[in-house]
C-alpha cells in the first residue's frame, strides 16, 4: 500500500464501488415505486368497477335514467322495445 499508484487505484476502486450501490439502490427505489403505483391505481380502478357496477344496476330499465325534472327518459329518446316472444319452433 506504500506505492502511489495501488493508493489510488484502491480509492477509485471504492469510489466505484459507491457509485455503483447508489445506483443499484436508486434504481430499486424507482422500481418499488413503479410497482407500488401500479398496486394503487389497480386497487382505485377497482373500487370505481364496483361503484359503476352499482349505478349501473341501480336503474330501473335497460336505457332508462331517472332524471327529478324530466321524469323518466330514454338514452335513445325512443320508446320502450318490448321483448319478442319466443319462436315455438319451424311449422311446415
Amino acid at each position: 500500500m506504500n506505492d502511489p499508484s495501488t493508493y489510488w487505484l484502491t480509492f477509485t476502486n471504492i469510489a466505484l464501488g459507491v457509485v455503483t450501490l447508489l445506483a443499484v439502490a436508486v434504481v430499486f427505489v424507482g422500481v418499488a415505486q413503479e410497482i407500488a403505483g401500479r398496486c394503487r391505481k389497480q386497487a382505485a380502478m377497482q373500487k370505481l368497477d364496483t361503484e359503476v357496477a352499482d349505478l349501473v344496476h341501480s336503474y330501473p330499465g335497460e336505457h332508462t335514467f331517472q332524471v327529478p325534472e324530466l321524469g323518466v327518459t330514454m338514452a335513445d329518446g325512443g320508446e320502450p322495445v318490448k321483448p319478442e316472444p319466443p319462436a315455438r319452433g319451424i311449422r311446415r
